[in-house]
């Protein structure tokens, strides 16, 4: 694991987990994920991070893979954490019984289901991919509804990311992020964008309305980072003056971890990955 450059100090650091996606039943061998031994990973990662000075740790969504039951384990190994804590959901935090599908945002400790925050002159922006999808509202949801027809017209158009794992954003969580991004600019903030669900490069795990964040993102020009798990794999891109960083999800394999810690320079993102996850020096 190299160690970041260390030329100057950085401006902040904050830690970074993906997809632990726990739950209590056999691993699924084929697709290499071992949901119990997230648990283990978990407390191990969560050791590592706190000997680090971190302005907040950030969990990219799919703390579990199943089951309303399973999250309080989860939560459990979460409250040894000493920094501030930054949890989002992901599509299988969803997969839960309909009458609780109401309350999991507020079971992660989230404000809101989008919101944004400031540390150390940058602003940090909390998307939610998952507000119009198949998985997150119950049947006879209007946001469901919408959901269908728009994968319907994706897999018209034999998009990709035409799955129904994947979910987007609705016009009043658009229009939110576009103000968002418009203060910081006029208030002289960069920013990291943090969400669940890929963006770029084209991949079948994108967000449904990925190609439109990203030309929001360029029009903006001050969106340093977007940040997302999802795609086990991981992933790397860069669009006009954005990284695209898709983390390796903790969930796979039986015994390798894998987290992060992000550094921000005037100049540059340091990443130091930790077990499978890659380090990386990402100009600006």
């Amino acid at each position: 694991m190299p160690a970041e450059n260390t030329d100057k100090k950085p401006l902040l650091r904050f830690g970074v987990i993906a997809d632990p996606q726990y739950a209590d039943i056999e691993p699924l061998v084929q697709a290499d994920r071992y949901y119990r031994e997230s648990l283990g990973k978990l407390a191990d990662a969560i050791a590592v991070l706190n000997g680090e000075d971190l302005a907040f740790v950030v969990t990219l969504g799919d703390l579990i893979d199943r089951d309303r039951g399973n999250l309080q384990p989860v939560l459990d190994a979460y409250a040894a954490l000493t920094h501030d804590n930054v949890l989002l959901p992901g599509n299988h935090d969803f997969s839960v019984a309909p009458q609780y599908l109401g309350d999991v945002h507020e079971r992660l400790g989230m404000p809101a289901p989008f919101h944004d925050f400031a540390r150390g002159g940058f602003r940090f922006v909390v998307v939610d991919g998952s507000e119009i999808s198949l998985f997150s509202t119950p049947p006879g949801d209007p946001r469901r509804v919408l959901a269908v027809d728009w994968l319907a017209a994706l897999e018209a158009e034999n998009a990709v990311n035409a799955r129904p794992w994947n979910g987007g954003m609705s016009e009043a969580q658009h229009a939110w992020l576009d103000a968002v991004l418009a203060k910081a600019r006029n208030d002289g903030e960069r920013v990291v964008v943090m969400g669940h669900y890929p963006l770029y490069p084209q991949n079948e795990h994108n967000q449904w309305d990925c190609a439109r964040l990203i030309e929001l993102f360029e029009r903006s020009g001050n969106v340093i980072a977007y940040l997302n798990g999802h795609n086990h794999e991981g992933n790397l891109g860069r669009h006009g003056a954005t990284w695209y960083v898709n983390f390796k999800g903790m969930v796979d394999t039986r015994d390798e971890n894998t987290f992060a810690t992000v550094a921000l320079f005037d100049d540059r993102i340091e990443i130091t990955g930790y077990g499978r996850e890659e380090s990386r020096s990402l100009p600006l």
